[in-house]
């Protein structure tokens, strides 16, 4: 018999896990054989603390000395830019503002990207306050917390049935049957389908298809040095990663739970957007894959107990904000289900709780 059983293996499910084992008998189950399979194996990486919703930006930013100290620090610098053609003015405005960026001029945003077309570039905004993360670092160190604790962590154990007997919940695996007092529902695009298993109400989340293709470094530059650069209204975007440039339509298609694929024509439309603001075409995909950002009916996180049942703890919604959100999501997540006090304010965690949908 556990304390707590974690269902989901992503970034959220094993940090909640990780705060979690210090003060509980705590057991992580994983559908897939490795843990950040789905959508957290499939992040673009990035940690800027002004990008999303205001309760998303309120975890971001408390999770910011977790980034920077935590196991000797988990972010390099990467900076991040904003480009739009002289008719996307009134969007350029809107997101550099939002983002708390500083216009820049095309030709210093040429100096950085020396691959924007300056017959097209009329706008560029930048900042240096957004970093890569370490995020498969980040993943196995929590795991790690997690072991060192006396946590347990199963793999390919997908969850098929969950039922309430007098001393807690059951739950099914192909690996075993295991037993918890607590669930914690940090599944994904499944978190909805466990709800569900557990004979609870579901919140309605909606899993969000999103493309990435990687591409040979544009024009055989090193591009270990360019910030992550944005089309206006996040029609695109395009990051360094491993020596190759990853590029983004930035797509947000409705998706069942699955293990999601990108769309051909849906990656070649977002290409297209890019090659519009860039001297180099595409002559080349190395690779192609997708991810599901799946988001609570008004897209903020949902964190807290199931109104109806409070042994039914909901961790999700991450969208895709899951890394740059977990430190702090997590140590929310475990405040509020071991009764400490809350390290955010009261505002915050209140639009954050899965009791707003029950108003």
């Amino acid at each position: 018999m556990h304390d707590i059983i974690v269902i989901g293996g992503g970034i959220a499910g094993t940090s909640v896990a990780a705060r979690l084992a210090p003060h509980a008998k705590v057991l992580l189950l994983e559908a897939e054989t490795a843990l950040a399979y789905h959508a957290s194996g499939r992040s673009a990486a990035l940690y800027e603390s002004n990008y999303g919703l205001p309760t998303t930006v309120a975890l971001s930013k408390a999770s910011s000395d977790y980034f920077h100290t935590a196991n000797g620090g988990y972010l390099s610098p990467r900076g991040l830019m904003i480009t739009a053609r002289v008719d996307e003015f009134d969007a350029f405005q809107k997101d550099s503002e939002t983002l708390g960026l500083e216009v820049i001029s095309p030709t210093e945003a040429l100096q950085m990207l020396p691959i924007l077309n300056p017959e097209k570039l009329a706008h560029a905004s930048y900042h240096a306050a957004a970093w890569d993360i370490d995020t498969d670092r980040m993943v196995q160190d929590f795991a790690r917390e997690l072991r060192a604790h006396g946590g347990e962590i199963k793999l390919g154990a997908p969850v098929k049935s969950i039922a309430h007997n007098g001393a807690g919940w059951v739950l099914e695996t192909p690996v075993g049957s295991y037993q918890a007092k607590l669930i914690v529902n940090a599944s994904g695009a499944w978190v909805d389908e466990i709800a569900k298993l557990a004979g609870l109400a579901p919140l309605g989340f909606t899993p969000l298809r999103r493309s990435m293709a990687r591409i040979p470094a544009p024009g055989g530059h090193d591009v270990s040095t360019w910030p992550m650069f944005f089309g206006v209204g996040e029609s695109w975007y395009a990051k360094p990663d491993a020596g190759s440039l990853i590029v983004s339509p930035a797509e947000e298609d409705p998706m069942p739970p699955m293990d999601a694929w990108a769309d051909d024509m849906v990656l070649a439309e977002g290409l297209a957007r890019y090659e519009e603001l860039v001297t180099e075409p595409v002559t080349r995909i190395e690779a192609n894959w997708a991810g599901l950002r799946t988001f609570s009916p008004d897209r903020a996180l949902t964190i807290g107990f199931h109104t109806d049942a409070p042994d039914f703890f909901w961790h999700a919604g991450q969208g895709g904000y899951g890394f740059q959100t977990a430190p702090a999501a997590s140590q929310l997540a475990a405040d509020l289900i071991l009764g400490q006090a809350l390290q955010l304010d009261a505002k915050t965690c209140a639009a954050l709780s899965p009791e707003r949908f029950a108003q």
